[in-house]
């Protein structure tokens, strides 16, 4: 299966011939990626090179004439590195744009910690109005890019090197409930639903499926809340999201578990799935955990 970062540029690929507004700004990153489309549009397939301050600069440059940037990097170089620029040029100027990462949390392992980048969603949390999308596979991938490109605001779309076996069909800006149950609520958000459900498999809960975490979708949490006790798996930083849905959940007696990367600091790389081992996300971690907090059935 073609992943995700793939099929994004090759949708950007034929974006690009439809629409004049769209610019691709790039910081060497997938650079060979947009050759075609650089051919064919010189002016609005840009690669500032390794200049991340400059990526967000510039692209907060062309959204000021008119044209709609999408600006494509590795996460912690499109989000730590130029965080002063994406807050003053883009969010105080009111300024909007497509941010495409790639990497986030551990997606290369082996390039080491500077390419890691599981606290995205949470620093995206101290700007104002950026919108979130974690799609789960390349067609939800395809699809959250096209209705970020069709807003004004400032949106990010946090793309991975997994996926899970099949898309899913998700209203835009909600969430999805896959099966209801009576312990309590599993949220999956992105590439974590396939881990989630083989974790809960027999396991009498509510799933629901994100692939957009801001604004999160806290109306179909409590449209399906049964006991309320709410896990939220995240690929992110363990806890990002666990805030919004104490917020939702405010008026009543209500539990909350966030699970996802935690903040220890791992100096032996490894894979991917070793990592997801380390901070509990596979399967067999995943249960022990959900269960542990659910308690024993009655």
């Amino acid at each position: 299966m073609t992943g995700m970062r793939e099929r994004v540029a090759d949708e950007l690929g034929r974006m690009l011939d439809e629409d004049n507004r769209l610019v691709v700004v790039l910081a060497a990153i997938s650079s060979s990626l947009f050759e075609s489309s650089r051919v064919r549009h010189p002016e609005r397939v840009i690669d500032v090179g390794i200049r991340e301050q400059s990526l967000i600069g510039v692209a907060a440059g062309l959204a000021h004439t008119g044209l709609r940037p999408v600006v494509h990097t590795f996460a912690p170089f499109l989000l730590e590195r130029p965080f002063e620029q994406l807050k003053m040029d883009l969010c105080h100027q009111g300024l909007g744009a497509v941010l495409i990462s790639i990497g986030a949390s551990y997606d290369s392992p082996e390039y080491g910690t500077s390419h890691f980048c599981p606290e995205d969603v949470a620093l995206l949390d101290a700007l104002p109005g950026v919108d979130v999308h974690v799609p789960g596979h390349p067609d939800e991938a395809v699809e959250l890019l096209r209705r970020a490109v069709a807003t004004t605001g400032t949106s990010y779309l946090r793309l991975s090197g997994a996926s899970n076996a099949k898309p899913k069909t998700v209203p835009a800006g909600r969430q999805r409930v896959l099966r209801r149950g009576s312990r309590g609520s599993v949220i999956a958000v992105g590439p974590m639903l396939d881990p989630v459900l083989e974790a809960v498999a027999d396991f009498d809960v509510t799933v629901i499926y994100a692939n957009t975490l801001r604004p999160l979708d806290q109306a179909t949490i409590l449209e399906s809340l049964g006991e309320p006790a709410v896990a939220m798996v995240e690929p992110c930083l363990a806890g990002t999201s666990v805030g919004l849905i104490n917020q939702a959940l405010a008026h009543l007696p209500h539990r909350v578990l966030g699970l996802g990367v935690g903040r220890h600091d791992l100096h032996h790389y490894g894979s991917r799935s070793e990592h997801d081992l380390a901070h509990g996300l596979d399967p067999v971690s995943l249960r022990s955990r959900i269960s542990g907090f659910l308690g024993p059935s009655q």
